[in-house]
C-alpha cells in the first residue's frame, strides 16, 4: 500500500511542479496520469500494484463524477447559453441528441448482434464530453471567447443532461429483460429523477439558508468555508442514492441551484471543490491506466476500434456541424469545435454504472467505452495545443 502511495504522490508532486511545461506541449494531466498508471502498473513495470476491486473502482469513479457534476453545474454561466448566436444551446439541444442518434445508427451497422436498446445505451454513455481533457482549449485565453465559452458550457452541462437519458434507456432495458409492464419502468425512472432532483434542491436550499445565517452573524471562517460546497456535493449524491434516487441528478441539480443562490460567493467557495475533483480525477486516470486498460485490451476487436474512431469523428463531428448551420463561424473554426469533444470521466463512470444491469452485450459495451476514452485521451490530448496555436496564428 505504501509503495503505491509513494509512487502516485511522487508522480503527482513532479507533475504539479512542472505542469506548465508539460501542458504547453502536446501533453495534459489525464494523458500523463493514464500513461503513468499504464507504465508503472502490471502491464509494463509492475511496480504499481493497485488492488482495487469493482466496488472500490465504482466508488472512486462515482464520487469523482458527483463532485465534477456539481462544480461544473455551479460554475456554468447560464447567461452564456444564448450568447454568441446561442452556440452552447445549439451544441446541447441539437448536437447532443443527434450525437446519440448517430452513435446508435453506427452501432447498428457495426454490432448487429447487440440489442437495439443496448446500442442506445452505448451511444448515450459516449455522448458527454470532458472539460478536464479540454483545458488546453476552454482555459486558454488565446482561443476566441465564443468558441472557448461554448465548448466549456457544453462540457459542463452535457454529462448532467445525459444522466436522465441513460437512466431512461436502462429502465427500458430492465422492462424488456424482465417482461415487466412499461409503466413500472416509467415509475422507476420518475422515482430516480424525482428523488434525485428533490434531494439536490432541498439540501442546497438548506445549505444556503445556513450559509446566510452564518454570514449574517459573522460565524464563518475562511478555512472551513472552503469545505461547504464539496460537502454539499457529496451530501446531495449520497442522500439521493440512499433514498433510491439518482445521486448524479442530485449533484447536477444541486450544483445548478447553488450557482444561482450563492452568486458572487460561488467562485471562492467552489475553489476547494474543483481541487478535490482534480485530485480524485488524476487518481481515477492512474487507476484507469494501471487496471482498466490492461484488463480490457484483449477484448478490443477491430469493430470496437472502428466504432471508437467513428465515435470521435463522424458521430461527434457531423451533428456539431449540423448544429452550427447558419452560425457565423468559418469552416476551420467549425471543424475545430466539432473535433474537440473529448470523452473521459463521465464515460468511465457510466460504463461502471451499467455493470449492475442485465446487459446481454456488457463486455462489448464496456470495452468500446474504454477504447473510445483511450483514443480520446491520446488524440485530443496530442492535437489540442497544435490546433489552438494554428488558429491563433491564423487570426494574427
Amino acid at each position: 500500500m505504501y509503495q503505491n502511495l509513494a509512487l502516485l504522490t511522487a508522480f503527482l508532486l513532479i507533475y504539479s511542479i512542472f505542469a506548465g511545461r508539460f501542458e504547453s506541449s502536446l501533453l495534459n494531466g489525464p494523458l500523463m496520469f493514464m500513461l503513468a498508471g499504464l507504465i508503472l502498473g502490471p502491464a509494463v513495470l509492475d511496480i504499481l500494484q493497485l488492488r482495487i476491486g469493482r466496488e472500490g473502482l465504482k466508488a472512486l469513479a462515482e464520487l469523482t463524477l458527483a463532485i465534477v457534476l456539481f462544480s461544473d453545474a455551479a460554475n456554468a454561466n447560464l447567461k452564456v447559453l444564448r450568447a454568441h448566436e446561442g452556440l452552447p444551446l445549439r451544441l446541447l439541444l441539437i448536437g447532443l441528441p443527434l450525437t446519440i442518434l448517430c452513435g446508435w445508427l453506427v452501432g447498428i451497422w457495426l454490432f448487429p448482434q447487440v440489442p437495439l436498446i443496448e446500442l442506445a445505451i452505448l451511444a448515450t454513455l459516449l455522448a458527454p464530453t470532458d472539460a478536464a481533457l479540454g483545458k488546453a482549449v476552454v482555459c486558454n485565453p488565446k482561443v476566441a471567447a465564443p468558441v472557448r465559452e461554448g465548448l466549456n458550457v457544453e462540457s459542463g452541462l452535457n454529462d448532467g443532461i445525459c444522466v436522465p437519458v441513460l437512466l431512461m434507456f436502462l429502465a427500458l432495458l430492465v422492462e424488456e429483460q424482465t417482461q415487466a409492464p412499461l409503466s413500472l419502468a416509467a415509475k422507476l425512472l420518475v422515482e430516480e429523477l424525482g428523488i434525485g432532483a428533490l434531494s439536490g434542491i432541498a439540501l442546497t436550499m438548506v445549505a444556503w439558508q445556513l450559509q446566510r445565517l452564518s454570514w449574517k452573524h459573522q460565524w464563518q471562517m475562511p478555512v472551513w468555508s472552503q469545505l461547504t460546497l464539496p460537502g454539499l456535493a457529496v451530501l446531495c449524491f449520497a442522500t439521493a442514492q440512499t433514498l433510491g434516487g439518482s445521486g448524479f441528478i442530485a449533484a447536477f441539480v444541486g450544483g445548478l441551484l447553488a450557482g444561482y443562490l450563492f452568486k458572487e460567493q460561488k467562485h471562492q467557495l467552489l475553489q476547494a471543490s474543483e481541487e478535490f475533483a482534480s485530485l480524485l480525477s488524476v487518481i481515477t486516470w492512474a487507476v484507469f491506466g494501471a487496471l482498466v486498460i490492461p484488463k480490457a485490451w484483449s477484448s478490443l476487436t477491430l469493430d470496437i476500434w472502428l466504432y471508437a474512431l467513428l465515435s470521435l469523428t463522424v458521430v461527434r463531428m457531423l451533428p456539431v456541424l449540423i448544429s452550427l448551420l447558419g452560425a457565423c463561424f468559418d469552416i476551420e473554426t467549425r471543424l475545430f469545435m466539432a473535433w474537440f469533444g473529448p470523452r473521459g470521466l463521465a464515460t468511465i463512470v457510466f460504463a461502471v454504472m451499467i455493470m449492475d444491469y442485465p446487459l446481454l452485450a456488457s463486455n462489448t459495451l464496456i470495452a468500446t467505452a474504454i477504447c473510445t476514452v483511450l483514443l480520446s485521451v491520446l488524440l485530443h490530448g496530442l492535437s489540442a495545443n497544435p490546433w489552438v496555436a494554428r488558429l491563433v496564428h491564423r487570426e494574427h
